[in-house]
């Protein structure tokens, strides 16, 4: 079948389809080649897609019931067609693309892998489309948002589609926004200011969730977060969302602004403006940089994290980036915003590079809690505030001169 354009056959879970040709993939200019490429496909978000199947099959499974799912930008057709053929309970899928060659070649694609019946294709606009699902009766129980860049013209239209207990899948790409390199445009696209510190993917990601709240409140909607992850070069987040004035009001307690103090690299969380101050830090006196309004609340649920990784298990997935992402979330789970880079805070010490584990290990004899996290290989999640993190780092040092001097 020709569709004016050269194709290749590329196999990603279980399904086998038609991407564009676009060239070798691993080049330092594959953002060019996928922004101009006639239907987008970008083989670098596999992960993302295998997350999203394990998600929605442990959502599934909660439910208990067949659901109805929405891909709104669905390119080649990829996810939506992994996501009829691999979790077991979807009833049928909706998936729509603007480009009529990205709906044409989706459209061979779910016929292809013998999907037909069960998968359909819209040439419509995002919106458009969702907003044809926005009635009673016609709303979808999973929606998949996975734009080039930022999901925020859409997230009014993907709430008002969604169905009470639905879950909303929300990617991000625009990372130098919500980093803080942009932070004029950040501040127009999610309704709050970035950090351009050495925790600003958390940041990306908390400013993602707290404009979704902000939008899910207009409509009375509550906003609980299942699962939600950093990774490369975006941000991306599992909510499921319940109609109710006071759960929604709930959702909205969970908001607030992150200050931090490049100076000492204490921070501290403010649910609300009259509680940001003066600005200055408690700790050295110095100005403190602001974030927010973001989502202060949980990333992820650890319930929901086991039950992923139970599922991954179950198919055969004990080993890879995948179960090392989704143990490092499940271990994270439940600690409050920010982490410690060792690094940067054995730098300001003067001390030399420290192992990860071994601060952990120190901050948890002192009766903190402490972690890993996902969001940066030399991080460390802790309840323990900076003193406390800079005199873990010391004993540490003494502790491996003492040993070094044996």
């Amino acid at each position: 079948m020709g569709f004016g354009f050269a194709t290749r056959v590329v196999e990603e879970g279980s399904a086998r389809f038609l991407a564009p040709e676009i060239g070798d993939v691993s080049a330092a200019h594959i953002d060019h080649l996928l922004s101009r490429a006639p239907v987008f496909y970008n083989p670098r978000m596999k992960l993302n897609r295998d997350v999203a199947v394990l998600a929605l099959q442990v959502y599934q499974r909660r439910l208990g019931r067949r659901l109805v799912v929405c891909e709104p930008m669905c390119g080649t057709g990829v996810r939506g067609i992994r996501l009829a053929r691999e979790v077991e309970g979807v009833e049928r899928i909706v998936m729509g693309d603007l480009n009529p060659l990205a709906a044409r070649l989706a459209s061979y694609n779910v016929e292809f892998n013998a999907l037909s019946d069960r998968v359909v294709v819209r040439n419509l606009d995002v919106n458009l489309l969702l907003a044809l699902h926005s009635g009673p009766g016609r709303r979808f129980d999973y929606i998949d948002l996975d734009p080039f860049g930022s999901p925020v013209y859409y997230l009014d239209s993907a709430v008002r589609a969604l169905r009470s207990g639905g879950l909303l899948a929300v990617t991000a790409t625009d990372m130098a926004p919500l980093c803080g390199v942009h932070p004029r445009a950040c501040l127009r696209k999610y309704g709050g200011s970035p950090l351009h510190s050495e925790y600003c993917h958390e940041v990306a990601l908390r400013l993602l969730i707290g404009a979704l709240a902000s939008i899910a409140a207009r409509h009375e909607k509550a906003v609980e977060i299942a699962f939600s992850h950093s990774t490369d070069h975006y941000v991306r987040a599992y909510a499921v969302l319940e109609h109710g004035s006071q759960g929604a009001s709930r959702s909205l307690e969970e908001m607030g602004y992150i200050l931090h103090c490049p100076r000492c690299l204490n921070r501290r969380t403010a649910h609300r403006i009259r509680d940001v101050g003066d600005g200055a830090c408690d700790e050295c006196g110095g100005p403190m940089a602001v974030a927010g309004p973001l989502w202060l609340g949980p990333l992820s649920e650890a319930s929901f994290c086991e039950e992923m990784i139970e599922e991954a298990e179950r198919r055969g997935l004990r080993r890879g980036r995948l179960m090392r992402l989704l143990r490092l979330i499940r271990s994270e789970a439940g600690y409050p915003p920010t982490f410690f880079d060792v690094d940067k805070v054995a730098e300001l010490l003067g001390l030399p590079s420290l192992p990860t584990d071994g601060l952990i290990r120190v901050l948890r004899r002192g009766g903190y809690r402490a972690s890993r996290t996902h969001f940066h290989p030399r991080g460390v999640k802790t309840d323990a505030p900076v003193g406390a993190v800079k005199e873990a780092l010391r004993e540490l040092w003494s502790e491996q001169q003492e040993g070094g001097r044996r």
